[in-house]
């Protein structure tokens, strides 16, 4: 192959992923930002699940969240929940009270993350369900 050859398919290949790079910058800054976050005793509505996270308390490198969620009954419908804290996600440890398991009666439950290897106080909640997703800020002083 000749040298002409091929410096022009390095220079369309350039310009391929110059154009690819444009067009996801042009997308990115189309997409939504995060709204505001839920205030802890609100009502979040996800989908078709209604959440209220009443109170969040941390003691001895364990974050335990207590919620009321309900709306519809799945086996699965606990399972959107994930914690950042300190910049590092973090999975719930334990859940207690059924969690796990949603029924269309609202019912109160636990969430237990491990929050020991985080460096700082930040803490921010976020529960997805479908394409939807609500969050809650739970720094603690």
């Amino acid at each position: 192959m000749k040298t002409r050859t091929l410096l022009l398919l390095a220079l369309v290949c350039g310009v391929v992923i110059l154009l690819a790079g444009g067009l996801m910058l042009f997308q990115l800054t189309g997409e939504n930002d995060l709204g505001d976050p839920t205030p802890i005793g609100e009502r979040a509505q996800v989908g078709d699940m209604t959440l209220i996270v009443e109170d969040a308390e941390e003691s001895a490198g364990e974050l335990e969240v207590r919620l009321r969620i309900g709306g519809v009954a799945d086996q699965d419908g606990g399972s959107g929940f994930r914690l950042i804290a300190s910049g590092r996600p973090v999975s719930p440890s334990r859940s207690t009270d059924s969690c796990d398991m949603t029924t269309v009666a609202e019912q109160v439950c636990s969430l237990h993350f491990d929050v020991s290897s985080a460096d700082g106080s930040s803490r921010v909640l976020f529960f997805e369900r479908g394409d939807e997703q609500a969050r809650w800020v739970l720094d603690q002083p």
